[in-house]
C-alpha cells in the first residue's frame, strides 16, 4: 500500500521558529538540519547564496535543529549554541558560522566564536554549559521524527518533504513550483492517501452498478463481452476483455501480493515466528469461522461448494479504511492487520487454486512446471534482470492457463522466484560514489572525458540498482499500476449487476451465508484465532492495542469485494446466484465498514509508551 507522505509538523510559527525572509513569501523552506553534517554544510552553501540572490524577498527559510549524536558527537552542543545566540537575537549569525567553522565546535571553539561576534561571552558560556536550551533541540528533535525526517538534511518546501537534488538549478525549480510540480505533486498525494485505492476500486464498482441498471446496459455488457484475440500462424487466444481483465490482468494484482509475501517473510513480519504467530492464527481464525458459518446456511443445498466465498480479506479497503482513524489506530495494529491481510491472501489463493478448479491439463501443467524451474534457475543464477523473468512469466501464464489451473497462479508463482539479495554494504558504496563523484567534477570536453563521464553516470545508476532487490524494485513500480488500473478494472468489470427481484432476494441460504460469514464470521474468527495464540502461550498477547480493536479491524477485514468476488466467478457458473452473491458481498463490505467503525470508535486508542529512540531508526547523515 502506498502511504501518505508525512506533512510538516508543526506548521511554522513565526514566534518560535527561525524564519529568515519576509512572513508573506509565496515559499517556505524548512531545513532540518545538524551543523555537524558535511552534506548540510554543502545545501547551505547552495541555499545561502539563492536566499541572498535569485530569490531574494520570494523565500520565506527556517532552520530547525536535527543534531545525528550517533555520529556527530558536538552536534548537539552546536545547536544548543545556536538558541545561546539566539536569546541575543544573533541567530543567523551563529547559524553561518556553525557551518564556516563546522571542525571547531567543542566548548571553547564557540564561546571564542560567540566573542568573535560580539556576542555576551559569560551568559553565552553560561547558558552552554547548563545546557539551557538543550529542550528546545530536543523539540525539534522530536518534531523531525513527527514530520517524516529521518536523514540530514531534510528539506521541506510548503510544507510538503522535497526528495529531490540538491544542487541550484534543481532547488530553484522546486520552490519556483512550475506546472509540472505542482501537478507531480498533486499525484503524489493522492497515491500516498491510504485510502485511494480503495476509493478508486469502489468509484469503479458504484459506476458499473449505475451503467448495469441504467438505460444503456447494453453497452456496459456489450463491452466486457467484446472478444480480443492474439494470433500467431494457426496459434490463437481468443478472450473477452471481460476474461483478459480477470484472467490477464488481475495476474499482475497476484504478482505484486506475491512479492508482498515474500518481503515480509524474508525480512518483514512473518521472518519471526513467534511475533507471525499472532496474525497468522488470527488469519487461520477468520478463514475458518467464516467459512463454517456459510457451511452452516448452505450444507446439503445447491450453494455449498460457495463456502470460500466469505473467507477473503479486501486488503486495500481494510488497510485503507484503518489508516483514516488516524491517531485513533495505534501503528502496531495496522502492521497486525497488514500482516493478517497477507496470510488470508495466501490462504484464499490456495484455495482458488486447490479447490476451485474443475479440470487440470497435465501437458499445460507440465510446461509451468518447466518455466517455473527456469525462473527459479534464473535466481539460483543470480540474474537480476527483470526482462528474463517477464519472458517467463508471459510464458507461464499461458501454460497454466492451459493447464485449467487459475492464471492468477501463474503471478503468484512467479513472484516467489524473482530474487531477493542481501543487503549492500554501506561503507563500500559509500567509497565507490564518491571516487565516481569525483571523476564528474571535471566538465567533459573530449571524446574520451566524454565517455569516461558516461561509464561514471552508469556506475552511479548501477550502485542505486544495487540499493533494491529486483523483487523490491517490481513491487514498487508495479504497486500504482496494481492499485490504480489492475483493480478499478476489475471493479468496473465485475460489479455491473443488474438489481432484480432475484439478485435482490437477501433471506435465502447463500445470501445470508455471506452475509454472516464476512460481518460476523471474520471478526468473531479473527479476535479467537489471535486470542487462542495468546492464551497457549504460542505467541505474545499484543501490548500496544486491546482486543476490541482487535475485534474492530477483524470487522474491517470483513470487507471481501476483490477477492471474494473472485472466488464467487469461479465458485458460480448460473448468472443469477452469481449476481445474488455479488450483491451480498458488496452489501457486507458496507456493513463491515459500519460495524468496524463502530467498534474503533468506542475502542479508544491506547498511545505507544515507546520512546522516540524505539519507534524510529536513528536518523542518518554525515
Amino acid at each position: 500500500m502506498p502511504t501518505q507522505p508525512t506533512p510538516l509538523r508543526p506548521p511554522v510559527d513565526s514566534g518560535r521558529d527561525h524564519v529568515r525572509g519576509p512572513d508573506g513569501a509565496d515559499v517556505t523552506l524548512v531545513e532540518y538540519g545538524d551543523y555537524q553534517c558535511v552534506y548540510c554544510r554543502r545545501a547551505h552553501a547552495v541555499i545561502g547564496p539563492l536566499l541572498d540572490g535569485r530569490l531574494s524577498g520570494r523565500v520565506r527559510y527556517v532552520f530547525r535543529h536535527f543534531p545525528n549524536t550517533r555520529l556527530h558527537p558536538d552536534a548537539q552542543r552546536a545547536a544548543e549554541a545556536a538558541e545561546a545566540a539566539a536569546d541575543q537575537d544573533r541567530f543567523w549569525d551563529m547559524h553561518d558560522y556553525l557551518f564556516d567553522h563546522q571542525d571547531a565546535l567543542d566548548r571553547d571553539s564557540l564561546v571564542a566564536g560567540a566573542a568573535e561576534l560580539g556576542l555576551d561571552t559569560e551568559r553565552f558560556a553560561h547558558e552552554l554549559d547548563e545546557r539551557t536550551h538543550e529542550p528546545r533541540v530536543r523539540e525539534d528533535f522530536d518534531h523531525a521524527f513527527e514530520s517524516g525526517a529521518h536523514a540530514t538534511p531534510s528539506f521541506f518546501i510548503n510544507g510538503r518533504r522535497y526528495d529531490g537534488a540538491w544542487d541550484e538549478e534543481s532547488v530553484l525549480e522546486a520552490m519556483r513550483q512550475p506546472l509540472g510540480w505542482k501537478v507531480r505533486a498533486l499525484a503524489q498525494d493522492f497515491a500516498g492517501l491510504s485510502v485511494s485505492a480503495g476509493a478508486l476500486m469502489l468509484g469503479a464498482a458504484v459506476i458499473a452498478l449505475i451503467w448495469a441498471n441504467s438505460p444503456w446496459q447494453g453497452s456496459y455488457f456489450a463491452l466486457w463481452h467484446t472478444e480480443f484475440a492474439l494470433r500467431l500462424g494457426p496459434w490463437a487466444l481468443p478472450l473477452t476483455l471481460h476474461e483478459w481483465v480477470n484472467d490477464g490482468l488481475i495476474v499482475i494484482f497476484f504478482f505484486v501480493v506475491s512479492l508482498e509475501i515474500k518481503r515480509e517473510v524474508t525480512a518483514g513480519e512473518l521472518r519471526k515466528p513467534r511475533r507471525a504467530i499472532l496474525p497468522l492464527a488470527a488469519a487461520a481464525g477468520g478463514m475458518a469461522v467464516p467459512a463454517l458459518i456459510y457451511w452452516l446456511f448452505n450444507a446439503g443445498g445447491p450453494h455449498a461448494a460457495g463456502w470460500g466465498v466469505p473467507i477473503a480479506t479486501d486488503t486495500a479497503f481494510a488497510l485503507g479504511l484503518l489508516a483514516a482513524f488516524g491517531s485513533r489506530v495505534p501503528l502496531a495494529l495496522r502492521v497486525f492487520v497488514a500482516t493478517l491481510a497477507i496470510a488470508d491472501d495466501v490462504g484464499a489463493i490456495l484455495v482458488l487454486a486447490l479447490v476451485y478448479t474443475d479440470h487440470v491439463g497435465l501437458p499445460g501443467l507440465a510446461l509451468a512446471a518447466v518455466f517455473t524451474a527456469a525462473a527459479y534457475g534464473l535466481n539460483r543464477a543470480r540474474v537480476y534482470w527483470a526482462l528474463p523473468y517477464a519472458l517467463i512469466g508471459l510464458g507461464l501464464w499461458a501454460a497454466v492457463l492451459h493447464s485449467g489451473l487459475h492464471p492468477t497462479l501463474a503471478g503468484v508463482l512467479l513472484g516467489f522466484t524473482v530474487p531477493t539479495r542481501s543487503r549492500p554494504r554501506p561503507a563500500q558504496l559509500h567509497g565507490q560514489s564518491m571516487a565516481l563523484f569525483h571523476s564528474l567534477e571535471t566538465p567533459p570536453s573530449g571524446e574520451r572525458q566524454q565517455g569516461q563521464y558516461q561509464a561514471a553516470v552508469r556506475g552511479l545508476e548501477s550502485m542505486v540498482e544495487r540499493l533494491l532487490s529486483p523483487a523490491q524494485r517490481l513491487e514498487r513500480n508495479l504497486q500504482p499500476w496494481s492499485s490504480y488500473l489492475v483493480l478499478p478494472l476489475f471493479a468496473l468489470a465485475n460489479a455491473g449487476i443488474v438489481l432484480t427481484a432475484d439478485t435482490l432476494q437477501l433471506l435465502q441460504p447463500l445470501s445470508l451465508g455471506i452475509l454472516a460469514g464476512l460481518v460476523i464470521g471474520k471478526p468473531l474468527g479473527i479476535t479467537l484465532g489471535a486470542w487462542l495464540a495468546a492464551r497457549s502461550g504460542l505467541a505474545d498477547s499484543p501490548q500496544e492495542f486491546n482486543w476490541r480493536q482487535v475485534a474492530g479491524a477483524g470487522a474491517l477485514c470483513g470487507i471481501g469485494f476483490t477477492m471474494s468476488i473472485f472466488i464467487a466467478e469461479s465458485a458460480f457458473s448460473d448468472p443469477t446466484v452469481l449476481a445474488q452473491a455479488k450483491v451480498s458481498i458488496m452489501l457486507a463490505s458496507v456493513l463491515a465498514t459500519l460495524f468496524g467503525w463502530r467498534l474503533l470508535r468506542g475502542a479508544g486508542a491506547r498511545s505507544d509508551q515507546r520512546t522516540l529512540a524505539d519507534r524510529h531508526p536513528t536518523a542518518t547523515g554525515t
